[in-house]
């Protein structure tokens, strides 16, 4: 069963890019556009997680956050109030977590993700293609197989399955996996592509994006 998240943001613009950006990672998602219509959602149907704006009409986030705590969803402020106050508010109301606009996406997905494990409500069994991949375990398999990967290949392959289909600079994944001290060897991350695609027989859906890094493809 997919994750179902419901986006209460107002701009609509911004609502619309967050939906697709969820829709490509393999998120379901439901849009709402003021706080009472919010409200009178939650109590009849059931989400994994509200990413909740601030500034929201007819209601705004911290009341409609004081009027769902009781129903145990985690939610995600996402606001251009940057105050220290506000965000002191934001948290100490119950959310799980608060970022400010503009945000990347990558970002977003990301947070979504540490929140989703804090609750639980993902599985620790992630699937692409014929591949079934156990964070917790450190452990890959194809068709029930287990697949060697160095610890450097098991980290890369999981960052990109949780980011498929968005194209992820050679620099963000230095970052993420080997730290800054390897800032400029974009080498190493080319290499251990080939190794993955090699392994994982999944050179398809590895797809170089020109003068930027990689993309995931199923």
């Amino acid at each position: 069963m997919k994750t179902n998240i419901l986006i209460v943001e107002d701009d609509e613009a911004i609502s619309n890019l967050i939906k697709i950006n969820l829709n490509m990672v393999g998120y379901e998602s439901k849009q709402v556009f003021d706080g009472l219509e919010a409200f009178d959602l939650l109590k009849k149907e059931t989400f994994d997680l509200v990413l909740m704006d601030i500034m929201l009409p007819s209601m705004d986030g911290f009341e409609l956050m004081e009027k769902i705590k009781d129903l145990n969803i985690p939610v995600i402020f996402l606001t251009a109030k940057n105050g220290l106050a506000d965000k002191v508010t934001g948290l100490k109301s119950g959310a799980e977590d608060y970022i400010v606009k503009p945000f990347e996406t990558i970002e977003l997905l990301a947070r979504i993700e540490i929140v989703l494990r804090r609750y639980s409500k993902n599985s620790n069994c992630i699937e692409f293609k014929n591949l079934k991949i156990y964070e917790e375990e450190r452990i890959i398999k194809k068709e029930d197989e287990a697949i060697e990967l160095t610890l450097k290949e098991f980290e890369l392959m999981v960052l990109l399955v949780k980011n498929k289909n968005m194209a992820i600079s050679r620099e963000y994944l230095l970052e993420k996996i080997w730290g800054y001290e390897y800032m400029g060897e974009t080498r190493t991350i080319d290499t251990h592509i080939q190794k993955i695609r090699k392994k994982l027989d999944i050179s398809d859906n590895i797809k170089t994006v020109y003068k930027i890094g990689y993309r995931l493809e199923e």
